[in-house]
């Protein structure tokens, strides 16, 4: 497929949710630490989403058409899971032992050296900025939802659902997405078929056709994160909020960050509720890391 094709394909993979009301934030957080809540209402225009994640080929057809260099190759390292690539004596992040800083670790080399991205043309890129994920969107004649459009469309429409296909909870035995079975970070029993990513349309969609929007990876949205943002919502009179106008996190205040939703292969309730509809999470705009991706939304 010729790149024009590919970013034709891309642009055209959208489901049109109607606009009117919906809410955002939930009155049962689970990491108050994160901002979970209150519940705002809110009023949305109609938009259209990808119906999954952006893939490594769609990436690629990105980088071939524009010569784009991510993030994560001008720095020249990024960080792995140690499960996929345990590089002796390597940096980890402070509490994050499970976390290795490697050299070489880019969207195409997803591991590090070695690694490819090809074999898995139909999983989510990865190792992908901010910065990255906004210029792709761009190119696909579009940009990164708002942090309240990712949010309806996880929970299929105005609904309040803990997740995606309902209230069940996952664990080790039901599977609805691509999250870590066993003991984290030592022992995956790899139930869900995962040991890393998988396909981006891969386990059913939710209510209104949207793939894996829990589980597999975190998400980019538009937004800065602010621990304050929806307790400062003007409940039922803000029509597409577009998100704060800074970044602040009490528990982190000298670092700017970024909205990620949505949870990845590395989350299981052992330490991690990432993968509910009102989990938020945050990360530094220029950090691209080996379980977070992105998709757009075509206004």
């Amino acid at each position: 497929r010729c790149m024009s094709d590919t970013r034709q394909a891309y642009a055209e993979n959208v489901i049109w949710i109607k606009g009117g009301l919906s809410h955002t934030g939930t009155a049962r957080p689970v990491v108050p630490a994160d901002g979970e809540g209150p519940t705002r209402a809110i009023k949305l225009s109609t938009y259209g989403l990808s119906r999954t994640a952006v893939t490594n080929a769609e990436f690629a057809a990105f980088v071939a058409d524009t010569g784009y260099e991510t993030d994560a190759l001008r720095i020249g390292w990024s960080f792995v899971f140690r499960g996929l690539n345990d590089v002796s004596g390597a940096d980890t992040p402070p509490g994050l032992p499970w976390w290795t800083g490697v050299d070489g670790a880019t969207w195409d080399c997803p591991h590090g050296p070695g690694s490819t991205w090809h074999g898995i043309d139909d999983h989510p890129v990865v190792q992908i900025s901010h910065a990255d994920a906004t210029a792709f969107a761009a190119w696909a004649g579009g940009r990164l939802p708002t942090e309240v459009e990712w949010e309806h469309a996880a929970r299929g429409g105005p609904g309040e659902a803990r997740y995606p296909w309902g209230e069940d909870d996952p664990d080790d035995d039901t599977i609805f997405c691509n999250i870590w079975q066993g003991q984290f970070p030592d022992f995956n029993t790899n139930r869900d078929g995962f040991y890393g990513t998988c396909p981006v349309d891969t386990f059913d969609p939710n209510a209104l056709g949207f793939y894996n929007m829990v589980g597999n990876v975190w998400e980019w949205c538009s937004d800065w994160y602010n621990f304050d943002y929806y307790k400062e919502l003007n409940s039922g009179k803000v029509k597409n909020p577009q998100g704060p106008k800074e970044s602040y996190d009490p528990y982190n205040p000298y670092i700017d960050q970024r909205v990620i939703r949505g949870g990845s292969f590395l989350c299981n309730d052992d330490y991690c509720a990432g993968y509910r509809e009102a989990s938020r999470m945050k990360s530094s705009p220029d950090t691209g890391s080996q379980h977070t991706g992105f998709r757009c939304v075509k206004p």
